[in-house]
């Protein structure tokens, strides 16, 4: 490691008499706070087709037939069918709002068939319907099918029916509707209806083929209207482009080896799909990583970087000890599996996935840059050299920066550092005062090194009612008190004041023992205290 020294000079650093030699304080340093810098790549899991890739690819002229192929490799189109799925809207509420504009019909669990007016009703988990002649109870589930015109649920218009089931003291919603038209509400949730026609078809047929390959199992539905499956919008959410998409693609989907593929989408590659080993652990023949040169049309292509401390890192990952740094070994798509944590208490693995969602970041293709300030253990003291050392890895051009304020700051230096990130840099500060590590849009926190005054005391040969000595800077007019060691304690026994020559004297009735001065703080600089003096008669 290469080691610079960077030199704060004062022309008030004097010796009385003669020049004084420089000290080098040796300490082991105390880790500081770290600042964490992420940069990285795309949006999404990274797996699969990238969606802002198959709007590069349309903007070409490629089909949707072409922009399937090329992002599940070996896959073919063919066609399938289903007729209806059951879509979880809600769970775990205390209330529904159910309506319609034109009346229609509740049957509950033992096939009573109750018909409503036009309007809203708000169901709560006794199953209370109004009727004509006043609220019947009825029992779990029931479904609520429209007449002429679609049911809302909590204002949102859905296409199909909708049930209603009772969970203890909750209620769960559950959409059964039409496999084509869930697909209307999934492609205007999942692609701007903006893009390009072969685009959103794209989106249509990997959408059904994911729905058919995902269905929920063990459930009372068959699949989440977020992104534990696809999003869903319902028919509040569709637009003329995409429902023509998925009309236009109607029953198709992505094939392998004769069986429905798992359509993985996701929304910016960065550059770069991954593969299904890479982020998930298993190899999937038709999830490989593909060069997605489309994608810079993404505002997501580069992004970062974003800061956050280390604190925040601790608290989100549930980790138990200060982090101090945090590392990762990229796999061949660029993307993170694991990050290590180097912390207080030792190294821990989290996964690059949890990292991702505990700090919502957009993907795992990330760079995580560090900086760290570690604190020297002791005070500096005036005249004296302090090595201040430190990380500052993954990131461009880093300076050591300093303020006597905290609040104007300017750059010492640049920081020589070792492949590794880490660093040392020599400082000779004539005042207390703060470093930081800065690079662009970032800086470490602030570290206060505290500066004393530096004190030495002697006893004069010519006079032994007395002690003498000299501060350096020469802090006219401070405070001196000389302390006589009394068992375990250092107890005042004289005061004295420095003179205009940065020298004092104080009369003391002396005793065997060890004595030393302490000088007040003063000037920018903290109290000083001499090394401590043996008197013998």
């Amino acid at each position: 490691m290469r080691v610079f020294a960077l030199v704060l000079v004062s022309s008030a650093v004097v010796a009385a008499g003669s020049a004084q030699a420089t000290v080098t304080q040796k300490s082991q340093a105390v880790p500081g706070e770290a600042v964490f810098l992420v940069s990285g790549r795309g949006w999404g899991h990274g797996v699969g087709m990238s969606q802002y890739g198959a709007y590069g690819m349309a903007n070409e002229g490629a089909s949707y037939a072409k922009i399937l192929a090329y992002f599940y490799t070996g896959t073919q189109l063919g066609k399938t069918s289903m007729s209806e799925v059951r879509v979880l809207l809600a769970e775990g509420r205390r209330a529904l709002t159910i309506s319609s504009p034109l009346p229609y019909r509740a049957t509950d669990a033992d096939g009573v068939t109750t018909k409503l007016p036009a309007g809203p009703i708000v169901l709560k988990p006794k199953l209370k319907l109004p009727t004509a002649t006043g609220p019947v109870a009825a029992v779990s589930p029931v479904v609520f099918t429209p007449g002429k015109a679609p049911l809302s649920l909590d204002g949102r218009l859905y296409r199909g029916k909708l049930e209603a089931s009772v969970q203890g003291s909750f209620l769960r919603a559950v959409n059964t509707v039409q496999m084509e038209s869930y697909l209307q509400g999934v492609v205007a949730g999942e692609m701007p209806h903006t893009w390009p026609a072969e685009a959103l078809k794209a989106q249509a047929v990997a959408a059904r083929s994911y729905t058919l390959a995902n269905l929920v199992k063990g459930k009372p539905f068959d699949l989440y209207p977020d992104q534990r499956s696809q999003v869903y919008v319902g028919l509040s959410g569709e637009r003329p482009e995409t429902s023509a998409a998925v009309r236009a693609t109607a029953g198709q989907v992505v094939l392998y080896g004769g069986r429905v593929a798992s359509t993985l989408y996701f929304s910016s590659s960065g550059g770069k799909t991954a593969s299904s080993a890479d982020v998930f652990g298993v190899a999937v023949p038709y999830l490989v990583s593909k060069p997605d040169p489309w994608d810079r049309l993404s505002p997501y292509h580069r992004w970062g970087p974003i800061v956050v401390g280390a604190r925040t890192i601790q608290s989100k990952l549930d980790v138990p000890a200060r982090v101090l740094d945090a590392s990762g070994v990229a796999t061949p798509s660029g993307r993170l599996r694991t990050v290590t944590l180097e912390t207080t208490a030792g190294a821990t693995s989290v996964p690059a996935a949890l990292l991702r969602t505990a700090l919502e970041l957009r993907s795992t293709w990330v760079s995580i840059g560090v900086l760290r300030l570690d604190r020297p253990p002791d005070p500096a003291v005036f005249g004296s050299q302090v090595e201040l050392s430190g990380l500052a890895r993954g990131l461009q051009t880093p300076t050591l920066s300093s303020s006597k304020d905290g609040v104007s700051w300017r750059t010492v230096g640049p920081l020589q550092r070792s492949p590794g990130g880490a660093f040392s840099a020599a400082v000779r500060p004539t005042a207390t005062t703060r470093y930081r590590i800065q690079v662009i849009g970032a800086a470490s926190p602030g570290l206060l090194v505290s500066v004393s005054s530096r004190v030495r005391l002697a006893q004069p040969a010519l006079d032994p009612t007395s002690l003498s000595g000299m501060v350096r800077p020469k802090l006219s007019g401070a405070a001196v008190s000389i302390e006589r060691l009394k068992g375990t304690a250092w107890t005042p026994v004289a005061s004295t004041a420095v003179d205009g020559a940065g020298s004092f004297r104080a009369r003391v009735k002396l005793v065997p023992g060890s004595y030393r001065a302490r000088v007040a703080a003063t000037n920018g600089l903290a109290e000083g205290i001499s090394p401590p003096l043996t008197v013998t008669e």
